[in-house]
């Protein structure tokens, strides 16, 4: 298999506020070190980010812009996109295909929007996806706390087989790239 790691709008709007995701920090910190082992082994590392025309997440203000402490090589691709799929209307598919990927290592912020939304469209697109357990993360809700809901899409994501390809949950310590 040949991967490529999607880190998901880790961006700092999402980060801050009483609306911040949870252990936006630890979560950081783990994706990190995900992405350190995919530099290590050459592995693509493909950083989106969310945007919008106006207001929260306008493209180029300070709340769309990579969290702090996210680490960011110069050889990262970026990707801008504006709804929950990182697929729709934008060019990953063509850079996976590019790419030679077959299976993709998702991360990254929200938990019940963009990482399940491209999660479940990879599998529609026939990619395996290695979803890292403890490196996704939520603001929560009203009805669910953040860890409730990270949880839930950890066991939901996971037990989805009607796609042909799975979701394989696993923390972050376990991430191993062939190299």
């Amino acid at each position: 298999m040949t991967h490529a790691v999607l880190v998901i709008d880790v961006q700092q709007g999402l980060c801050e506020g009483e609306d911040a995701a949870f252990d936006c920090a630890g979560t950081i910190d783990r994706i990190n070190i995900v992405t350190r082992g995919a530099r290590a082994a050459g592995v693509p590392v493909i950083l989106i980010q969310h945007e919008s025309t106006s207001g929260y997440l306008e493209h180029g203000s300070r709340e769309w812009q990579l969290a702090a402490g996210l680490e960011v090589a110069a050889e990262d691709l970026r990707l801008r996109k504006t709804t929950p799929d990182s697929f729709l209307h934008t060019g990953l598919q063509a850079t996976l295909e590019r790419l030679g990927v077959t299976e993709l290592v998702i991360c990254g912020m929200h938990t019940e929007f963009c990482v399940d939304t491209t999660t479940r469209r990879a599998l529609a697109a026939g990619y395996p996806v290695l979803l890292v357990r403890d490196a996704h993360t939520s603001a929560g809700n009203e009805a669910i706390a953040a860890p409730l809901v990270i949880a839930h899409h950890n066991a939901t994501l996971a037990n989805i087989s009607s796609f042909g390809p799975r979701v394989r949950v696993i923390p972050h310590d376990r991430v191993a790239f062939p190299g």
